[in-house]
C-alpha cells in the first residue's frame, strides 16, 4: 500500500482528483495518510476532512524561522510513514532537507509542458498569461519528480491541451486542469504505486503494461 502525504495551499482541486480516483478505483493500492497545508484557510483542508483524511496546518508563521518550519514539516511527513509526497498546489519551496530525505519520492503537477513556461515566477495564472502572451497553440500539464531546482526534476507524464481563440488565462487554466492535471496526476500515482516508474540518469522510464 502506497502511503501519500499531500501538501496543499489553496482550493485543492488536484487533491480532490486524487481522492476521487482512489474512490473509483483508478488509483489502487494507495491511501492518503494525511493532507498538510501551510495555509489554515485552505479549502483543501475541508476537502480532506470531508473525505475522512487527517488534515492539518503547519504554517511558517508559527515558527521563529524557516529552518524550524522545515523541521516540523519533515517530522510530520515522517510521522505518517509516508512513501510518496504529492505537491498539489503547494506554494512553498520544498527545502533540500526534505528533497534529500525523499529523493525521487516527491511529485509535483505544473500547468505547462515543461520546459516551457516553468521555473522561478511561473505559478498559477502567471503560467497561462505567459503562454497566451507568447501565442502558443498548445499548452498542457506536466507531472514530474521534485529536485533542488524549480520545475527541473525528471518528467513522469505530460498531456497537451489546445489553446483556443479568445482564451483568457482563467479559461485556459480551467481547461488544462480538467483535461490534463486531473487526469495525469492520478495516472502518475497509479504508476508509482505499482512500481512502474524508474529514474535513471535524470530521466524517467515507465514499464509497459
Amino acid at each position: 500500500m502506497l502511503k501519500l502525504t499531500v501538501l496543499v495551499s489553496g482550493g485543492g482541486t488536484n487533491l480532490q482528483a486524487i481522492i476521487d480516483s482512489i474512490a473509483d478505483g483508478r488509483i489502487t493500492d494507495t491511501e492518503i495518510v494525511q493532507v498538510i497545508s501551510n495555509n489554515p484557510k485552505a479549502y483543501a483542508l475541508e476537502r480532506a476532512a470531508k473525505a475522512g483524511i487527517p488534515a492539518l496546518c503547519i504554517s511558517p508563521k508559527s515558527y521563529e524561522n524557516r529552518e524550524l518550519f522545515h523541521e516540523a514539516l519533515l517530522a510530520q511527513i515522517r510521522k505518517a510513514d509516508t512513501d510518496l509526497i504529492v505537491l498539489a498546489g503547494f506554494m512553498v519551496v520544498v527545502p533540500p532537507s526534505i528533497i534529500q530525505a525523499y529523493k525521487n519520492r516527491i511529485i509535483n503537477i505544473h500547468p505547462s509542458l515543461i520546459p516551457s513556461f516553468c521555473g522561478k515566477g511561473y505559478y498559477g495564472l502567471h503560467v497561462h498569461e505567459a503562454a497566451l502572451a507568447k501565442g502558443v497553440k498548445v499548452s498542457g500539464a506536466t507531472v514530474h519528480f521534485v529536485d533542488e531546482g524549480t520545475d527541473t526534476g525528471p518528467i513522469i507524464l505530460q498531456k497537451a491541451v489546445a489553446v483556443e481563440q479568445g482564451d483568457t488565462p482563467e479559461t485556459l487554466q480551467r481547461r488544462i486542469m480538467e483535461q490534463a492535471e486531473w487526469k495525469i496526476m492520478p495516472q502518475a500515482i497509479q504508476l508509482i504505486a505499482h512500481g512502474k516508474v524508474h529514474v535513471r540518469d535524470g530521466r524517467t522510464f515507465i514499464d509497459p503494461d
